[in-house]
């Protein structure tokens, strides 16, 4: 039996850059451990930590951060990629167009660039696995950090119709009101999401980190030929995947959302993408 080789790891020492990865919770994150791999592999002097944060402390824990000197990025998960993308100082089209942000970036003359991959890698992972999103219907649970900027993908890749639902009716108007502007008439806020009539139905809450949480929609009531996604990264296999594959439904699993994202936060960090095969 043979071990995979593992890259060597780059030391931590005074010149060591930093990035942060902020959210509560932050024991489900997997960023780490994608991208501190990648810096070791690539002998690159940085990590990436996590660093919990309580939404009330927000903006004073970013702009305390924004102040380290050697600190270049800093990644964000739930629930304060909305608010992240208004401690900026510039926004890019896409956090424009989603309201959100799940990475800031220190650019050469300090201030903050924010940018958001979450919905481009959720239809990149979508497309690798196979599933076409062209002319789809699509059920979306979730309007917030996301959600948004799945939903904005999703219409960018060809979506015919995304449907939304979300308790929060003011961020869900908002959220609809604001896509409704670049793709009249197929996008939807809905109070019960259309399963029975949906290709895809997409799980974009924070329903599932826990055992106890209820599913976010039933996946019984959709076509048997539906796919099921999650962006839940840990559990692996969250509830409503375990009952829509056991219903035979084809699942695609929250990890692929970060998978899809690698090149893009490669890029966008200055880094080499990572090898394949």
């Amino acid at each position: 039996m043979t071990n995979t080789p593992t890259p060597p790891r780059v030391p931590i020492s005074g010149t060591t850059r930093l990035y942060a990865v902020v959210g509560d919770p932050v024991e489900q994150v997997q960023s780490p451990r994608l991208l501190n791999p990648l810096f070791a592999e690539q002998g690159v002097d940085a990590v990436l930590v996590p660093v919990k944060v309580h939404p009330g402390d927000l903006e004073r824990v970013i702009h305390g951060l924004q102040r380290i000197g050697n600190l270049d990025g800093i990644f964000v998960t739930v629930p304060h990629k909305a608010d992240a993308a208004q401690l900026a100082d510039r926004q890019s089209h896409t956090v424009k167009i989603a309201g959100t942000a799940n990475v800031l970036r220190r650019e050469t003359d300090g201030s903050w660039l924010a940018e958001n991959f979450d919905g481009s890698g959720f239809v990149t992972g979508l497309a690798r696995a196979g599933h076409e999103i062209r002319g789809k219907r699509v059920a979306l649970a979730g309007a917030g950090g996301a959600g948004s900027a799945i939903a904005s993908a999703l219409l960018t890749a060809g979506a015919d119709r995304v449907s939304v639902t979300d308790p929060d009716l003011s961020r869900l108007d908002t959220l609809v009101g604001r896509l409704a502007t670049y793709w009249p008439g197929r996008i939807h806020a809905v109070a019960e999401l259309p399963l029975h009539d949906s290709d895809l139905a997409v799980n974009a809450t924070p329903l599932g980190l826990r055992s106890s949480d209820p599913l976010p929609f039933l996946p019984e009531a959709l076509p048997p030929a539906a796919v099921v996604g999650d962006i839940i990264m840990k559990p692996h296999e969250t509830p409503l995947l375990r009952q829509a594959a056991a219903l035979g439904h084809h699942v695609h699993h929250g990890i692929h959302m970060l998978n899809g994202q690698v090149e893009s936060y490669c890029e966008f960090f200055g880094l080499s993408a990572p090898r394949t095969g």
